[in-house]
């Protein structure tokens, strides 16, 4: 299992920017899928969630109205398109993998990305 996690960077405050995570070595659509994210100084947070193949999503009330998950099942690609970005949301961010198909708040994950940073700042 191998996810690799892409696509930060600096943006300015209101700008959007999109995350992309390519997994391998699992069928993608099998399972429930994150993004998880931690700022500087902070514990890791759950941002956004999608169950398996492309199912119900629920997101942190940080983010809602703002990001979107979706997966490409076709490329093993999961996705994060996230818009009105705001200082808060500076963070390194990962994707990560469940073990099962539909995620609780209890569910922890057996496979993670690398990381990628995101910086929002004028």
């Amino acid at each position: 299992v191998q996810l690799q996690a892409f696509g930060g960077g600096l943006v300015h405050p209101g700008g959007s920017l999109t995350l992309s995570c390519a997994a391998s070595g699992f069928t993608f659509s099998n399972y429930a899928m994150s993004w998880v994210r931690q700022g500087p100084g902070k514990g890791p947070e759950r941002v956004a969630v999608i169950n398996s193949g492309g199912g119900s999503t629920t997101y942190a009330d940080s983010v809602t109205g703002r990001f979107t998950i979706f997966g490409d099942n076709a490329k093993n690609t999961l996705l994060l398109q996230m818009n009105s970005l705001k200082p808060e949301d500076t963070a390194v961010y990962y994707c990560a993998k469940s073990p099962i198909a539909i995620m609780t708040a209890e569910t922890s994950y057996d496979a993670w990305g690398q990381g990628t940073q995101v910086t929002v700042s004028s």
